[in-house]
């Protein structure tokens, strides 16, 4: 449709949309409900041409044709002055919509706000769709399941690709570096070893560390032979140094093993003791303290750490994408499986239904709350972005159709009542 340009929309943009197809069709049913109602209008006034004058049963068709041709006339007045002047003519209170634009979409803010944006009305539709059911019948169909999974990864591994290791670098230093510069680390280190040993959250750590020691020193003869043997005097017999190193691996094999097997064992409460020790002196001893400052400071200040960073982001983000991308990796069929425990829990759990339903409710009943003015706001100030005459066009192109009714009825109806009015005459006289 060929329009003319507003001198503001260089700035805001079209105040409103161009034809679309469906408008094309509206604006086709429009023209031939005009063009039915016009014929109607003819159609009585040739009528009323061709019977004036006459009496007895052509003088109530008479009658009912002008009737017709003022119904008729009537409601093309009330229709036309909704969107323009009747022939151009300024009369009053017509060009409703051009002229009262602004306080129509203010009507309709406040219409929609009052008797859509309320909390029972929203809660009352939210509960009664019962969204968690259909959320749950729906994930049930593997293909869906499968879908939501794929779509979930896509956005994962677009949103993993997007963080660039200059963005990691920047975020090591711009922010985790000055924040950890200024936050002081040894009390917050001994607390949280403080904390651990209270737990014994150290002790799988120290058996894991003794299973390690004890299956290396068994799988690696070769390698403590040679370690040791590097510092065995060199003055001693071979036989000598073989002997005694034998020996110390065998005893430290049978220490590893009695220190693995055995939680009292005094060597597990001396290292106990010691980090005791440790997490007191890093929240109390201001040496202590001094030399975990130092040596954070080393640790921040060393080209290292960017690098660690960058190096571990990459190798996370590379692996979890690969993963993310093979149908058959691990993090896919991760998901698919709690998906699909998801969708079953849903289907057999009503009490977990009714609460999830009872937080959409609740979440939406928020959101109106908070935000709902401002949702109701934008009809009033899209409405005043309009021009007139287009709004005018473009709100006649979506409901004149039906408006074409009234001045079509009006004239049957109209027909009736001059056909009733003539009888009731005829009778009085």
């Amino acid at each position: 449709m060929t329009r003319r340009v507003r001198k503001d929309e260089a700035v805001t943009g079209p105040m409103l949309p161009t034809d679309s197809a469906a408008d094309a069709v509206r604006r086709s049913a429009l023209r031939r409900m005009r063009t039915v109602a016009v014929s109607l209008l003819l159609f009585a006034a040739a009528v009323y041409v061709v019977t004036l004058g006459r009496d007895g049963f052509w003088g109530f068709v008479n009658a009912g044709a002008e009737a017709s041709m003022v119904g008729a006339m009537a409601d093309w007045f009330a229709v036309t002055a909704l969107f323009k002047h009747p022939l151009g003519l300024p009369i009053p209170h017509t060009a409703l919509i051009p002229k009262r634009k602004d306080d129509l979409g203010k009507g309709l803010e406040q219409f929609v706000g009052e008797n859509f944006l309320q909390e029972d009305i929203i809660r009352e539709r939210i509960l009664s769709v019962g969204i968690s059911q259909r959320v749950a019948t729906w994930l049930a169909v593997p293909a869906n399941a499968t879908r939501v999974v794929e779509e979930v990864s896509d956005l994962a591994a677009i949103g993993l690709s997007k963080v660039r290791p200059d963005h990691i670098e920047s975020l090591v230093n711009d922010a985790l570096v000055p924040r950890f510069r200024e936050e002081p680390v040894a009390p917050l280190l001994g607390g949280l070893l403080d904390e651990a040993l209270a737990d014994d959250l150290h002790h799988g750590l120290v058996d894991l560390a003794l299973t390690e020691l004890h299956d290396w020193l068994i799988a690696n003869p070769e390698t403590v032979h040679e370690v040791i043997g590097e510092r065995a005097p060199w003055w001693a017999p071979d036989s000598v140094n073989t002997y005694v190193i034998n020996r110390l691996h065998l005893e430290m094999v049978r220490w590893m093993s009695e220190i693995r097997s055995q939680p009292e064992h005094r060597a597990r409460r001396a290292l106990d003791s010691m980090l005791r020790q440790l997490a007191t002196d890093l929240q109390t001893n201001p040496a202590t303290q001094d030399r975990a400052e130092r040596l954070k400071e080393r640790v921040l200040s060393h080209p290292a750490v960017i690098r660690t960073a960058i190096a571990v982001w990459s190798a996370l983000r590379e692996a979890l994408v690969k993963s993310l991308d093979d149908p058959t990796g691990v993090v896919h069929q991760r998901l698919l499986l709690e998906v699909d425990v998801l969708a079953k829990r849903l289907g057999s759990d009503a009490a977990l239904r009714d609460r999830l339903d009872q937080a959409a409710a609740d979440l939406a009943v928020f959101a109106v709350d908070r935000y709902g003015s401002e949702v109701t706001t934008i009809i009033t100030h899209t409405i005043e972005r309009w021009d007139g005459k287009e709004a005018s066009d473009r709100i006649e192109l979506h409901v004149g159709r039906d408006l074409q009714f009234i001045r079509i009825n009006g004239t049957i109806v109209g027909g009736l009542v001059g056909v009733i009015i003539h009888a009731v005459s005829l009778g009085v006289h």
